[in-house]
């Protein structure tokens, strides 16, 4: 009898230690949260892991992993092994993949970035803005800067809905924060008008420690009713027929985002605003600046004065 269990042990050692060879060079498994031993054991199977279910339960149970299956996306490559394939589990060695979305990039951008994870599920595919945000309960159709630009990781398979919902979550929660704790007098009637405001700030900012300076220069002309006179909210008025360069003419044409021709805030954010813009469009610098010219290096000058500016534009900007 000692003899047959000894063999009947070696065997089942041997079995835990063989090579499982697949089909396909490597399987997906999808394991569900919640699921028992036995529920494991079956969606292994069910994924084409070649382990007879009643095996894997018993190799579980006999390392003592029973409770330390961990939920989640996995990848086995042919050749692993059934020991290999347990702890795995039991680590939660799961399939994590990304996508991240850029501070500045517009929604469109954003939309096109999750469109190409071939990881995630595309529910969206098709959709309107509009249908999205409807989709997560919000209720308007404005999605440009609602969604905070971050990395964002995720299981196999995740519906990219799921991706849009914590990015709008994530924008929410730190603008409710920064809202709460914003400077006093600020020219702001409401959060979204702190959020429009961000988004200008962050793409008029070639260096991020120059984010509190601009948005102060926007506020205080905001404070003045002077316009805004900011090139990006003109580009993203014009949209898909933005040559590559602004002309007089889209200077002088109209539109609700012309903030040469408009004063105010333009009617929605024009770009999906970082943690850096949001946080100078509600803590800006002090001072008394009304201008800023680039100086070619990423950096701007900063002029209380119309004066002080043009000198400073013939310098960075005409090289006189």
């Amino acid at each position: 009898m000692l003899i047959a269990a000894g063999g009947t042990a070696y065997a089942f050692y041997w079995w835990a230690n063989a090579p499982l060879h697949f089909a396909v060079a490597q399987l997906d498994a999808t394991l569900k949260p919640r699921s028992s031993l036995r529920g494991v054991a079956a969606q292994l199977a069910q994924a084409g892991v070649p382990i007879p279910p009643e095996l894997f339960v018993l190799l579980t149970r006999g390392l003592g992993l029973s409770s330390q299956l961990k939920a989640g996306n996995y990848e086995f490559d042919s050749g692993v092994t059934p020991y290999e394939v347990l702890q795995k589990i039991a680590r939660g060695d799961v399939n994590e993949y990304l996508v991240t979305v850029i501070d500045g990039w517009n929604f469109r951008q954003m939309r096109a970035e999750i469109d190409a994870s071939p990881a995630l599920r595309h529910d969206t595919a098709g959709w309107t803005d509009a249908q999205i945000l409807k989709a997560l309960g919000v209720p308007d159709d404005a999605a440009e800067g609602r969604f905070f630009p971050d990395t964002y990781l995720f299981d196999k398979a995740t519906p990219d809905l799921d991706i849009y919902r914590r990015a709008l979550k994530l924008m929410d929660q730190r603008l409710t924060q920064l809202w709460a704790s914003r400077a006093p007098a600020l020219p702001y009637k409401s959060a979204y008008e702190a959020l429009i405001m961000a988004s200008l700030v962050e793409k008029e900012t070639g260096r991020a420690t120059d984010a509190p300076m601009v948005a102060a220069v926007f506020v205080n002309r905001l404070k003045l009713g002077m316009p805004l006179q900011t090139d990006p909210s003109v580009i993203y008025g014009i949209g898909n027929g933005y040559s590559g360069h602004l002309h007089k003419k889209d200077l002088q044409t109209d539109s609700p985002y012309n903030t040469y021709t408009r004063a105010g805030l333009p009617p929605t954010p024009i770009a999906l605003p970082g943690n850096g813009a949001l946080e100078a469009a509600l803590n800006p610098a002090e001072t008394h600046a009304l201008y800023f010219v680039a100086k070619g290096d990423g950096s701007s000058l900063f002029s209380d004065t119309l004066d002080a500016h043009n000198r400073a534009v013939n310098k960075y900007i005409r090289g006189e």
